[in-house]
């Protein structure tokens, strides 16, 4: 299915826009225009999660296949298809920014600019990778490479809710008592008296109320899921109202993780809050939770654009994967390691064991 492009064009000479994050603005990649964008005004609020569950079991009876996505790019008229749930990139041909519509059912309603570019986050990783010890030289020649960072907005779920727990367990009190035990003092067993721990057990019960807002969930397949989650947290005190101005020039895709399963994984975010709860609730010096149900209600979500520097490194037919949290600047992934640097490390370490210990024969 062919989807109309858009693409954003400075006033002054024509050439393309692209949102530059070290200046908040729209930049002309030709003559270096900045064009402010405007401050929002509009307030953005939390969808109803059970009613856009109802609507989308409706939808998703008449549902068809998925479309193929193509576009023509306004600038040179070529043609070309797009990765299934990318929304915006840059044409194949001409480097120009291109977007389309989003055609999942539910659209984004607040993105996270940019903050660090590109010659930025490109340092805090250079800097991120020169501190892992015995990485391989490939690895860090590979940050040499222009293409080695690619600025993506991520598709995240943003959900609000309030619980309830009804929970039953135990509660443990320390109490001491005086035992007779023989203890040797001074190379001589001697009987003495000491105080030792026993806990006391009695049954438990009752309620636990808490609130959560802003559980952000990653919706995206492109890289692993630990990766989107533990880049977070984000600060969506700074959530904008979703605008294609703060996307011309990056990559950006619709969500692949379902809204209903999203819920399920913040359910396992917010499950150690509601246990810590609980164990305060039971009070005691050591608690045992036996069974807890939660109810989840007044459930609100949001769907969020987060802002990623991405990458990944092959190393001996291993895909390693990164990604930078571009609002905070937070570096996760799996380090490759040189074996060669390794096993070096070792001998060198041997050699200086080796020396220590025959000047010390020697004295």
């Amino acid at each position: 299915m062919n989807f109309p492009a858009t693409s954003l064009t400075c006033a002054g000479c024509g050439g393309s826009q692209v949102y530059d994050p070290s200046l908040g603005t729209l930049s002309c990649e030709f003559c270096n225009t900045q064009t402010e964008i405007p401050l929002p005004t509009q307030a953005i609020s939390a969808h109803d999660y059970r009613t856009t569950l109802y609507t989308l079991n409706d939808m998703q009876k008449e549902a068809t296949a998925t479309p193929q996505k193509s576009t023509q790019c306004k600038k040179c008229a070529a043609s070309f298809e797009l990765p299934q749930k990318d929304f915006a990139l840059r044409c194949p041909y001409c480097n120009t920014p291109v977007m389309i519509e989003c055609i999942q059912e539910i659209t984004p309603d607040a993105i996270i600019p940019f903050y660090i570019n590109h010659k930025d986050a490109k340092e805090r990783f250079r800097i991120w990778v020169g501190s892992r010890w015995f990485a391989p030289n490939a690895f860090k020649k590979y940050l040499g490479e222009s293409k080695a960072l690619i600025g993506y907005y991520f598709p995240y779920w943003d959900y609000d809710t309030q619980t309830v727990t009804q929970y039953r367990g135990e509660r443990g009190d320390t109490y001491y008592v005086s035992v007779e035990k023989n203890i040797i003092v001074n190379g001589k067993r001697q009987l003495q008296t000491v105080q030792e721990a026993r806990i006391a057990w009695s049954y438990a019960s009752g309620t636990v109320y808490a609130g959560f807002d802003d559980i952000t969930v990653g919706a995206s397949h492109t890289i692993k899921r630990d990766r989107l989650d533990a880049i977070a947290p984000w600060h969506t005190d700074d959530l904008r109202p979703f605008d294609l101005k703060y996307i011309t020039g990056f990559k950006a895709q619709e969500y692949t993780v379902e809204l209903q399963e999203g819920f399920e994984i913040a359910k396992d975010i917010i499950a150690p809050t509601i246990k810590q709860k609980i164990r305060a609730d039971i009070g005691g010096d050591h608690q045992r939770i036996h069974s807890a149900q939660t109810q989840y209600n007044n459930i609100g979500y949001k769907n969020l654009l987060c802002p990623v520097w991405i990458a990944s490194f092959e190393w001996n037919k291993k895909i390693y994967q990164y990604a930078i949290n571009a609002q905070t600047g937070k570096i996760v992934g799996e380090r490759p390691y040189s074996y060669i640097k390794i096993a070096f490390a070792v001998i060198g370490a041997m050699c200086v064991v080796g020396i220590i210990m025959y000047f010390g024969q020697g004295k």
